[in-house]
């Protein structure tokens, strides 16, 4: 009779167990993966296969009790640093919106907002614009793979320990707050530049023929020099959101 002890147990589940809840909470918060279209159970399949693949990298676990006080501390920081990441990935995410209000702005269409059921969050066009495109560029240019390399890395950077909140230190996600401002303003600059341009001409034609209806000749001119500079800035994008995601992810790397 084949008989299996508590210890041959803890041996098998926990080298699995842990990173998979790790990277199990890395796709709970992550754009893409972490919509509400995809089922729980794809999400917890590929973060136990994510986690199995990556059992013969990560540093040897301890086995812990799972009815102990530890393994509270260790689900506790697995949770965190998942989140952590998703969360840096959504910064970048956010940013790309973030710049295509400022167009929306600029171009005078923030008026066209409209609930997103997806995000559950009020939207508008341009913005849901450019965070569609970017949600397209993520999976074009392999961005899940470059996150769940990051999150494999992270098992080596911030190995499972009982202490949850030691990797914060390392991280500082406080200061994450400023890449959504930096990198918004950096995809916008040409958009902000043009229609300014547009603006200070309009603001001339103004001056020399006041009998001129200007504002309603300016919302179809602004709307139209909009559309076209942003449709000649979408190849520009991929450039800013690869930089900005690699070194988000940077820091969950040895």
């Amino acid at each position: 009779m084949i008989t299996i002890s508590e210890a041959q147990l803890l041996a098998w589940i926990t080298p699995v167990i842990w990173p998979s809840l790790r990277v199990l909470a890395l796709f709970q918060t992550m754009p893409v993966l972490g919509q509400r279209t995809v089922p729980a159970r794809v999400r917890i399949c590929l973060s136990m296969l994510v986690a199995l693949s990556a059992s013969g990298l990560v540093p040897p676990i301890e086995p812990v009790p799972l009815d102990s006080a530890v393994a509270v501390l260790l689900a506790v920081q697995q949770v965190l640093i998942g989140v952590t990441i998703g969360f840096a990935v959504r910064l970048v995410f956010a940013a790309v919106e973030f710049a295509g209000e400022i167009a929306g702005l600029q171009m005078g269409m923030n008026f066209s907002g409209f609930f997103d059921p997806i995000s559950a969050t009020q939207a508008t066009a341009s913005s849901r614009f450019f965070g569609t495109l970017v949600a397209f560029l993520f999976i074009v240019v392999n961005g899940h793979l470059t996150v769940i390399q990051a999150v494999v890395q992270s098992l080596i950077a911030f190995p499972v320990s009982p202490e949850p909140f030691a990797f914060l230190k390392a991280t500082m996600p406080h200061q994450w707050g400023a890449q959504i401002f930096s990198m918004g303003l950096w995809i916008a600059m040409p958009m902000i530049a043009m229609l300014l341009f547009v603006n200070l001409v309009l603001g001339v034609i103004s001056r020399v023929a006041p009998q001129s209806n200007i504002f309603s000749l300016g919302f179809p001119i602004t709307m139209g020099v909009g559309l076209v500079g942003m449709m000649a800035m979408l190849p520009m994008m991929q450039t800013p959101f690869i930089v900005t995601l690699e070194k988000m992810l940077k820091i969950f790397q040895p």
